[in-house]
């Protein structure tokens, strides 16, 4: 009687320690497969699913439209015909030969470097300004950032008319008494693509107000106090202090002034039409008269190439100069 109940013990007991089933281990990890199974969980992916719809996206159209518009470039296309004659690299020699491309260029970069310099200067003094002990902030802020949701197409009729010969910026100045700094702004090539720069500046600085006035909220408020418990003016404070803090910011604008001064097509198309002769031509102007009035689509498709050069070229010099400065700072 003993024996046998030692023996029910013992089958008990061997059955609760995890040999069931003919000896079987209950742990997943010890069946046959298991491991193979962790392991590929382990290095799939857990992102993968999500990921994979972009991938498909960016790889099947953005990059697909990339190779197709290198190989327009390399034929003699209307963009209409049928009939397309390979050209070779010859839409890239009369690329650089071309004067207007050339212009188009310098205008890209001058635009860049002043409205850069212009919406930076503008911002930080504004959200300097609006963080002192002033009223009605809140209604500064508004006034400040409105240009930047005003499409660019309903302002353009109006800018034409402030700067006509007989238009509001005219009439300014003639209330003034400046009779002779008035003058056809837009109709002569040395004032129109400072109008063009001017607007954009306008248009833009409300963005960097905003980045520069929440940099500036990030400050601790009793620094600013101590500096000027020590006797720090405004412009100390502003140079070496404010200044210095906002750094990220004043890269990542740099960084949106290049994508927009690249891409610029709508204030010199819709104010100017890219004159007077050539005068406010960008490289977006530039693209659409050669691409679509002249239809010249293997030409413009050329410029095109250029133009996504110029991008890949800046944005691999901004990645740099990010990563340098942070090993500096680190």
């Amino acid at each position: 009687m003993n024996r046998e109940a030692s023996t029910v013990t013992d089958a008990t007991s061997s059955g609760r320690g995890g040999s069931v089933d003919g000896g079987v281990s209950s742990n997943p990890a010890s069946r046959p497969g298991s491991g193979r199974r962790t392991s590929l969980a382990r290095f799939t992916p857990s992102g993968l699913p999500w990921v994979l719809p972009a991938l498909v996206v960016s790889g099947g159209l953005i990059y697909y439209c990339i190779g197709y518009t290198g190989w327009i470039s390399t034929l003699d296309w209307n963009g209409v015909s049928l009939d397309r004659r390979s050209v070779g690299l010859a839409n890239y020699d009369r690329l650089f030969q071309d004067p207007v491309f050339w212009k188009s260029l310098w205008h890209t970069a001058l635009f860049f470097v002043t409205t850069t310099v212009g919406q930076i200067v503008l911002g930080l003094l504004f959200a300097v300004l609006l963080h002192s002990r002033v009223r009605m902030v809140a209604i500064y802020k508004v006034i400040v950032f409105v240009p930047v949701v005003l499409a660019p197409a309903t302002m353009a009729p109006v800018f034409r008319q402030i700067y006509a010969p007989e238009g509001t910026f005219n009439g300014l100045l003639h209330v003034l008494g400046l009779d002779a700094a008035a003058q056809p702004w837009l109709a002569q090539p040395g004032t129109a693509l400072a109008v063009v720069i001017s607007i954009q500046i306008w248009a833009s600085t409300g963005v960097a107000f905003i980045l520069y006035f929440a940099a500036i909220s990030q400050i601790d408020p009793e620094v600013i106090e101590a500096a000027r418990m020590d006797g720090a003016g405004n412009m100390r404070v502003i140079t070496s202090m404010i200044w210095p803090s906002v750094r990220g910011t004043t890269l990542a604008l740099i960084t949106l002034s290049a994508i927009a001064s690249l891409k610029t097509f709508d204030v010199p198309y819709l104010v100017t039409n890219g004159g007077p002769n050539y005068a406010t031509e960008f490289l977006g102007t530039f693209i659409y008269r050669i691409s679509v009035p002249q239809s010249a689509v293997g030409y413009g498709a050329a410029i095109s190439i250029m133009l996504l050069a110029l991008a890949t070229a800046m944005a691999v010099a901004f990645n740099i100069r990010s990563r340098d400065r942070g090993k500096t700072d680190a």
